[in-house]
């Protein structure tokens, strides 16, 4: 589903140069839930922006599917994020002046669907999410945890089989976190979804699959996190880390 290999990224920020990734490879190779952890700038966020082609590596493949995303232009770039792909960030990046309906549609407008099909397709995903009552209410009716579903619905309305998710309960309490984070576990089993979330919370890493640990721009290591708590993944992510 996801191979990267040797990834590097280097920015240039004022007058010094900042390697964000210096060689990462990662291997996905069966649909479920998984994370990434790391410290600030452990490139987590470099890393899923290139898988989401929102950015280009400097060297290094990208294997999505059957997309090679690495060498794509930004024409199929495009095509790529609007069909391909859902991706959800911290920030939930709904348009203030539609419903939630018209938000999860909106994918479908810009691809030129309109009509009953588009609204019907918009409502199943609502409801399945548990927001068919707030169908017809603009984001600032919807409290964050809403919008964030929201996000995902829309993220989700082409029938993506890949989902990536940066920080996503990042602006949520912990209950409306802890809500999401089950609601993506049940969606990777129930559609046979990849969901990869970057997180720096263990007890999110508790609902997910596997958790790839990153620093300093390089995967040093994964670590099966079903059935562990959240002090079993810290503990697990503090070795690996420690081993760096």
């Amino acid at each position: 589903m996801i191979e990267c290999a040797d990834l590097r990224k280097t920015y240039r920020l004022g007058g010094r140069s900042v390697e964000a990734l210096r060689g990462v490879s990662l291997s996905i190779s069966e649909p479920g839930f998984y994370a990434i952890m790391g410290q600030s700038g452990s490139g987590k966020s470099t890393l899923l922006h290139l898988l989401g082609a929102l950015d280009t590596p400097d060297s290094g493949t990208i294997r999505v599917g059957t997309r090679d995303v690495h060498a794509l232009d930004e024409r199929a770039a495009t095509a790529y994020r609007r069909r391909e792909i859902g991706i959800v960030f911290q920030a939930y990046n709904l348009i203030p002046t539609m419903t939630a309906a018209e938000n999860v549609a909106l994918p479908g407008m810009l691809a030129g669907e309109n009509g009953r099909g588009l609204r019907a397709k918009s409502l199943a995903m609502l409801d399945r999410l548990g927001l068919g009552d707030r169908a017809e209410h603009r984001p600032e009716a919807m409290s964050g945890g809403e919008q964030q579903r929201v996000a995902i619905g829309r993220a989700l309305a082409y029938g993506a089989p890949v989902l990536l998710a940066d920080e996503p309960t990042g602006n949520l309490d912990s209950e409306s976190g802890a809500r999401l984070w089950g609601l993506l576990g049940e969606l990777a089993a129930e559609r046979e979804l990849t969901i990869l979330m970057v997180t720096h919370e263990p007890v999110a890493a508790t609902h997910c699959r596997e958790v790839f640990v990153l620093r300093d721009g390089v995967v040093h290591g994964r670590f099966g996190s079903e059935g562990l708590d959240a002090g079993g993944v810290a503990t697990r992510y503090q070795q690996l880390v420690g081993a760096a």
